[in-house]
């Protein structure tokens, strides 16, 4: 597999869906706003996603993915294909157990999830049907993230990075199918992301039997679990479900938090993640898809020379991209915000509150994306406890800077506490990996990091002085009508763009030739 290549497939598919995603907040923006009902909305949409998380997006695929690399390289496809069916049956059957279980006890969940809703029994009620409604959105989705590791380990990239798509699309087609028949905007919108996810699942299997790979489902559940390989495949899941489980009562603890701050501040911070989540997902998720699959099967084969240049190349994509991108969400935070939700029910003190945030969250950016590059590392050796060990340090950080923090700056400072505890993260993976032999950071990556870091800088101080120019021009530029705006702040970025580019080449860390190859160079599998 070419690592450029495949960074560049998930990525471009993902930024797609970021976009998309921007179009869909934008209209819960509108029908929405940033109040009671967004609240209760966004605790109903975050629910089933943070167990998503947990039993999917984590622990699952972090043991699934590395497992099944491997037993493509060292064992027939058929066999490897056998084991991924039988992994998804089980996972189908226990999640279909605990989503009936959710449903029957959903009020208690949502109190312990937002207690600021209490005192609101309106509010309460509300998050507690939509949580219902949305909650079987985590089966759907789950399976959809199985499908994806399979095609991920078959070197296919594109489709599961274009699933999220259909979400963020059916989001906003339930506000024409869905919502004129419902109470609110809000369960309209919620019946959309549960029907969404049933439709993810037939996306991917019809790009499955493209590969001629058939996941039948096997039923006989209890059988399975005395399989071997799914004994190994639990055996490694066990400590990634306490890994994620930290990662995700982090989240929790977030909103637990947020939720006390005041009406609005879930919002504000939703918006504000979502803002950040665009050159995270595009950056760090396709970086560590990427790399996961890559590293297994060259460590598999005994290639840890290149499986250290591998994680080289990772580690200098993931600082070219989000370090000039975390510098533009500071500078831009504001004239973003505005451009993209202030509109409808979402007015200009909303706008403030979010843009705050982003701020908060972006100098935290190139972190989380380096700690995506990094902790496949431990996942394709097997490694699955190491991970937990760090994020109990990383839940006890965020935990104790959101505490301290949250009193004298709102929201604002919960999300800055997750910003310190993405550098803490940071630091326990660059030490961990140096300490393990696994990897290090040399010196000439640090020297091109650091080239990396000035040439943002250089791109930040034009933007800046841009900025200022206009507030010349015009009393306050963000004022104006929507067009007007859009092509200033398109002129920006390319403004941003260029500049970047321009002091990237004379520092010597852009060479376009590399890239050229990189483009056309067809890759190869490790075994």
């Amino acid at each position: 597999m070419n690592l450029f290549k495949s960074i560049a497939t998930f990525g471009g598919f993902t930024l797609l869906s970021r976009i998309t995603g921007f179009f869909r907040d934008m209209v819960l923006a509108n029908f929405l706003g940033a109040g009671l009902v967004s609240d209760a909305f966004f605790v109903a949409f975050k629910l089933p996603n943070l167990f998503r998380s947990l039993f999917a997006e984590g622990a699952f695929t972090s043991a699934f993915v590395p497992m099944l690399s491997q037993k493509l390289v060292a064992e027939k496809k058929q066999d490897a294909i056998d084991f991924a069916a039988k992994a998804i049956s089980v996972l189908a059957f226990f999640l279909g157990i605990f989503v009936i279980v959710m449903e029957f006890i959903m009020p208690v969940i949502v109190q312990i999830l937002a207690p600021g809703f209490v005192d609101d029994n309106g509010k309460i009620e509300l998050a507690t049907t939509l949580s219902r409604i949305t909650f079987p959105f985590l089966l759907f989705i789950s399976i959809v993230s199985f499908q994806s590791g399979v095609l991920n380990s078959l070197g296919k990239f594109a489709a599961p990075a274009a699933a999220p798509i259909i979400l963020n699309l059916m989001m906003i087609a339930s506000v024409f199918i869905f919502v004129p028949f419902s109470n609110t905007p809000a369960h309209g919108i919620a019946f959309g992301v549960t029907f969404a996810g049933f439709i993810e699942i037939l996306w991917l299997m019809f790009f499955l039997h493209r590969q001629q790979v058939w996941l039948k489902p096997d039923f006989h559940v209890f059988k399975l679990i005395k399989d071997t390989s799914i004994r190994t495949l639990f055996k490694r899941i066990t400590p990634g479900v306490l890994g994620a489980g930290i990662y995700q009562i982090n989240m929790v603890v977030d909103t637990i938090l947020v939720s006390l701050v005041g009406t609005g501040a879930i919002s504000w911070l939703y918006y504000a993640n979502r803002l950040q989540q665009l050159p995270l997902g595009v950056v760090g998720a396709a970086i560590g898809v990427a790399v996961l699959p890559i590293l297994s099967q060259h460590l598999k084969s005994g290639n840890d020379e290149e499986a250290c240049q591998i994680q080289d190349k990772a580690i200098e994509y993931g600082a070219i991209l989000s370090i000039p991108a975390a510098v533009a969400l500071i500078i831009l935070a504001e004239p973003i915000i505005n451009i993209l939700f202030q509109h409808g029910k979402f007015g200009t003190f909303e706008t403030i509150m979010t843009s705050q945030a982003v701020i908060a969250y972006a100098i935290g950016l190139p972190a989380y994306v380096m700690v995506k590059a990094l902790a496949p590392n431990f996942f394709a050796r097997g490694d699955t406890k190491t991970p937990v060990k760090y994020s109990m340090i990383v839940l006890l950080a965020n935990l104790s800077f959101a505490v301290i923090l949250m009193k004298p700056f709102g929201h604002v400072g919960i999300a800055t506490a997750t910003t310190i505890a993405a550098f803490v993260s940071l630091y326990q993976y660059l030490r961990g990996l140096k300490k393990r032999c696994f990897w290090k950071f040399t010196k000439p990556l640090g020297i091109k990091t650091i080239k990396i870091i000035i040439a943002s800088l250089i791109m930040g101080a034009s933007l800046q002085s841009a900025q200022f120019a206009l507030n010349l021009a015009y009393t306050d530029w963000l004022q104006l009508a929507l067009s007007p705006k859009i092509g200033i702040f398109t002129l920006l970025c390319i403004l941003g763009v260029a500049t970047f580019t321009f002091a990237a080449k004379i520092l010597g860390i852009l060479d376009a030739r590399e890239i050229i190859r990189n483009i056309f160079k067809k890759g190869k599998k490790a075994c």
